[in-house]
């Protein structure tokens, strides 16, 4: 498994060590110790598992009270994930990088506390999978405008679905700074 840096501090796109042979392909995709080896020392609490359809746009979203890092993949299709840094005091604050994730490639992203997050679906369908370390919490959940002009997002997209709450969400520079980690 290979762990690469990235330019927000703390997030990181891990690149499993994947064998295949004529049957197909085998991968560890989570061995706490493995993972403790390279930085990420969260218990994870709760796995989540969703499906969406071509053009489909979720986030950007976080916790708080206390935070919830999450560990990302794509396993079927592909996806443009994007994670913006919303940490007050970071240097990178307010700047976003975006990755693509497979089930091709089967890279995972890990997104610590600090940083919204969201995804674009790419393929005509994509499976997303992804643990947490915190359970979710509707009155702590938080989000922004997924085309915010502070932000600028470079999506792959034009004109995404997404969910009533997705249209409703307020600009980055409206956010109430309690919100913000």
């Amino acid at each position: 498994m290979k762990s690469l840096e990235t330019k927000l501090k703390g997030v990181l796109l891990i690149v499993p060590d994947v064998f295949g042979d004529n049957r197909g392909f085998f991968l560890e995709s989570y061995s706490r110790k493995k993972y403790q080896e390279i930085g990420i020392e969260c218990e994870f609490v709760q796995d989540n598992h969703s499906a969406s359809t071509k053009g489909t746009l979720r986030g950007m979203h976080w916790q708080i009270n206390p935070g919830q890092a999450k560990l990302v993949r794509t396993t079927s299709g592909e996806v443009f994930d994007v994670v913006v840094d919303i940490r007050k005091n970071s240097p990178t604050f307010g700047q976003w990088e975006g990755f693509y994730l497979s089930a091709e490639n089967k890279k995972q992203l890990f997104v610590p506390f600090g940083f919204a997050h969201s995804f674009c679906v790419l393929s005509d369908i994509a499976e997303f999978q992804y643990k947490c370390s915190t359970y979710y919490s509707k009155n702590d959940e938080r989000g922004f405008i997924w085309n915010d002009p502070t932000i600028n997002i470079q999506w792959p997209i034009e004109s995404p679905i997404l969910s009533q709450r997705d249209m409703k969400q307020p600009f980055f520079k409206d956010l109430n700074t309690k919100d913000l980690f």
